[in-house]
């Protein structure tokens, strides 16, 4: 690693606002990729200063004028310079992501949270699902498991089961159910998508699995090389695990259950793939798309053609 040139003195970089400036223009002129939560480099500057000296994100501006100490300013400088020089996403240096209003831990065996989903879940998915019938959930490819906590949250009385094929992931996953308490009803399942499910039925299947094609895995940025390509790569098209999904999705979803899948910009390859299927892509007022819902009754129509699409 090189080392951090920032040269510490008391005629320089004195306090919070200075830090901040500084990280922003750090990473402008290094080209860091903020794909991974953050809007610019302006707020992941901010988010790396405040989160090394302890302080909340909605820290009032007033405080910004705080000088830091010795300590602190080598703490907050060290952790700046390791953004640009190890080009890690912002997440993974500090081991903390937020997701629905929620924070969880993350490192590099999951994904850094970053889906639309949120919205959805904030919004108890409606008009989709009435939410007092609402029992069983199944978060499939979960990650770090917090599409499938934020879940447990927006329906208290349900039973949330987190499935992934993935050892990792799945402690990492079970360190934030401990986090939020939530062993009574949130059950983790290591299982290759549906393969070593139990049986059971649920009323919302929801998912955000692997769907980057083969040349947005090449082009990827460095940020992206820290991530565990078994969360990102899906085949040439970025189908093979969609494919799967729809296709035995329907034997474990309730008569009135939705299923709903994030598929990024691989949304216009699962179109061609399927032209005859009626996705319904979600709409989101704070960004996003590639999401799709289909009910059962929509998979038992079309369950065929799924069958020789897999």
């Amino acid at each position: 690693m090189a080392s951090n040139p920032l040269v510490l003195s008391s005629q320089e970089l004195i306090t919070i606002q200075d830090f901040i400036r500084w990280g922003a223009s750090r990473f402008r002129e290094a080209e860091l990729n903020f794909s991974h939560g953050m809007a610019s480099a302006l707020d992941e500057a901010a988010y790396l200063v405040l989160h090394t000296l302890h302080l909340p994100v909605d820290t009032p501006s007033l405080y910004f004028n705080a000088r830091l100490t010795k300590s602190e300013q080598k703490q907050v400088s060290d952790v700046l310079w390791r953004r640009v020089n190890e080009r890690k996403p912002a997440a993974y240096l500090t081991k903390e992501a937020w997701f629905a209003g929620l924070p969880f831990f993350v490192d590099e065996r999951v994904l850094v949270p970053r889906s639309p989903l949120a919205e959805l879940i904030e919004k108890q998915f409606y008009p989709w699902l009435e939410p007092e019938s609402v029992q069983n959930i199944l978060d499939l490819c979960t990650g770090s498991g917090c599409i499938g906590i934020a879940c447990a949250y927006a329906f208290s009385d349900a039973e949330v089961d987190l499935s992934d094929i993935s050892d990792p992931a799945l402690q990492v996953a079970a360190i934030n159910i401990e986090r939020h308490k939530l062993t009574k009803h949130v059950n983790i399942i290591h299982s290759d998508l549906f393969e070593q499910m139990p049986a059971k039925r649920y009323d919302l299947i929801i998912s955000n699995p692997p769907y980057v094609d083969a040349d947005d895995i090449a082009a990827m940025g460095d940020e992206f090389r820290h991530e565990p390509q078994l969360g990102l790569a899906a085949g040439k098209d970025g189908l093979d695990i969609v494919r799967r999904i729809l296709a035995q999705a329907r034997h474990y979803l309730n008569d009135d259950g939705i299923l709903i899948v994030e598929v990024g910009n691989s949304q216009y390859a699962l179109q061609q793939a399927y032209p005859n299927i009626p996705f319904h892509w979600l709409e989101f007022e704070r960004g996003g798309d590639g999401v799709f819902l289909l009910t059962a009754d929509q998979l038992d129509r079309h369950q065929a053609q799924l069958k020789l699409k897999a």
